[in-house]
């Protein structure tokens, strides 16, 4: 900006001085054009500027409008973590009495809640280091002892009441 103002006031003034000695029309042309391109190149520039200050402007004030969308959101997440922090504590607390009730063995304690929370027979062999075999024996034992079929009823069993429509819940309660 300021080489485009320096540019068109040498011009401009040796242009003057051209004039008052007396100049050639190509000259004047010439020095005017250079005026002139210096004016224009000042005004686009200051447009830019003033496009940049716009634009900077709508950001800050979508930056500030993210920020507080983030504030409330972040919020909520906190909210929410918490509410489900509560639920699920409760929600395994109500599992573990149950498997307590089934009078399920250590090992048949341990692969019931690693088959509910989605493990295969195999994985949960890996992780307690035994075969897939035992595995298998101790589900079947935690399955006879829960009265129920498989790992899709073992879930059940313990999903059927939490997934249920609010007003079947409310419902069961009611009657219950």
């Amino acid at each position: 900006m300021v080489l485009f103002v320096a540019v068109a006031a040498l011009a401009l003034l040796d242009l003057l001085a051209d004039l008052r000695e007396g100049t050639t029309a190509a000259h004047v042309a010439f020095e005017g054009g250079v005026v002139v391109a210096g004016v224009a190149g000042l005004l686009l520039g200051l447009r830019r500027i003033r496009a940049l200050r716009i634009a900077e402007r709508q950001a800050r004030a979508e930056v500030a409008n993210l920020d507080q969308r983030l504030a409330a959101v972040r919020q909520d997440a906190e909210r929410w973590r918490t509410e489900a922090k509560d639920l699920l504590q409760g929600l395994g607390a109500a599992i573990e009495r149950q498997l307590v009730r089934w009078e399920l063995t250590a090992a048949e304690h341990d692969v019931a809640l690693l088959l509910l929370k989605g493990l295969s027979h195999k994985q949960v062999a890996e992780m307690r280091g035994s075969s897939e075999a035992t595995v298998r024996q101790q589900a079947r034992g935690v399955y006879r002892k829960a009265g129920v079929e498989g790992r899709h009823d073992l879930a059940a069993f313990f999903l059927e009441g939490v997934l249920a429509p609010a007003s079947d819940v409310e419902g069961l309660s009611k009657n219950g």
